[in-house]
């Protein structure tokens, strides 16, 4: 019996309360990142935003929560109503699951696997199933096309961030997210590769439908897109992973380019500051910039936007991964992580 609770017992334990520890604080962010979206834009707006329910209006995420989870859950006459309810589920698990590989400090990580970069990777190109899910089950035209819409433009931007990795994987000469950040002991990616760092960040404004991208649910000609038939919880699903997903985007940003848990200085008092505060920092601040671009841009046309993908960003990152080899090779620099 003791053999059988520590050997197996006791790791499931320990694996399921760090799980907890993880995912608990991420809703909690996902939550406070609604009322912070709709704060930002309120003053870029010069208005006031969300300031009735709570002082500040700090208890706003939390009472529309609760009015969405006492809603009623209508399933369209015509939909497959498994696949219906379903397509949510797994936006939203997948938007949770790629939160296992990534380092909040060193040694705080889920799992430290080697090939960090390539599970995110396939986990984000996962993403669209349940956008396609939700479009062709709710039986509309509205929800199918947007589905297609976003079909198209995540694929169409994955294939430039891959080209964008792979510049980064370069210098580095691992898969390991961890070994990505130790590589910028002595400078952040960001400034060596701007360029790349900008065509990231503008690709994960794509990837995760944000403004000026947000074809997929564009309100003026789609009704909400892909989740027109959605309320309720299944809606609610939906907007989590999406935010969620805004959060891992901005997290893999600070982790390729901006040194992830890393101090800018490595003096004090910047080094007394714990590592996944200084992470949480640095993610806000992209994020910030995420609500910044909404409010500050118009929306694309659907043309603009695939010529953006395919004639603009994957010439200028298949030329990147060239140039940075190249560089690596004619200077003789081997990567930082042999």
């Amino acid at each position: 019996m003791v053999e059988l609770w520590n050997n197996y017992l006791w790791p499931l334990i320990w694996i399921v309360i760090l799980i907890v520890v993880i995912v608990v604080p991420l809703l909690v962010a996902v939550a406070y990142l609604t009322y912070a979206e709709r704060k930002v834009i309120g003053a870029m707006h010069l208005r006031k935003g969300p300031n009735v329910v709570g002082p500040f209006g700090l208890l706003q995420p939390f009472a529309d929560g609760l009015k969405l989870f006492l809603k009623e859950t209508v399933i369209p006459t015509g939909a497959n109503r498994g696949v219906f309810i379903a397509a949510p589920m797994v936006t939203f698990f997948l938007a949770l699951v790629a939160w296992a590989v990534i380092p909040f400090g060193e040694g705080m990580v889920l799992a430290n696997i080697n090939v960090g970069i390539m599970y995110l990777f396939a986990i984000s190109s996962l993403g669209v199933y349940g956008i396609l899910m939700a479009g062709w089950a709710s039986n509309s035209r509205y929800a199918f096309l947007g589905a297609l819409r976003s079909a198209a433009q995540m694929v169409s931007y994955e294939v430039a961030m891959g080209f964008i990795i792979i510049t980064v994987l370069l210098c580095v000469g691992s898969l390991n997210l961890t070994d990505i950040v130790m590589a910028q002991k002595t400078v952040w990616f960001v400034i060596p590769l701007l360029p790349m760092a900008v065509l990231f960040f503008i690709s994960t404004l794509a990837e995760t439908n944000r403004h000026p991208f947000d074809l997929p649910e564009a309100e003026a000609e789609l009704v909400a897109g892909y989740n027109v038939e959605y309320s309720a919880m299944t809606f609610a699903m939906f907007f989590l992973g999406e935010y969620a997903n805004m959060i891992l985007m901005a997290g893999m940003t600070v982790i390729l380019f901006f040194g992830g848990w890393l101090p800018p200085i490595d003096i004090a008092p910047f080094n007394w500051i714990p590592d996944p505060v200084w992470f949480a920092l640095k993610i806000s601040a992209v994020l910030f910039v995420f609500i910044w671009v909404r409010a500050a841009f118009p929306r694309y046309r659907y043309d603009q936007l695939m010529r953006l993908g395919w004639k603009v960003f994957l010439p200028i990152s298949l030329a990147a991964v060239v140039v940075v080899a190249g560089v690596l090779v004619a200077f003789d620099l081997t990567p930082v992580v042999k």
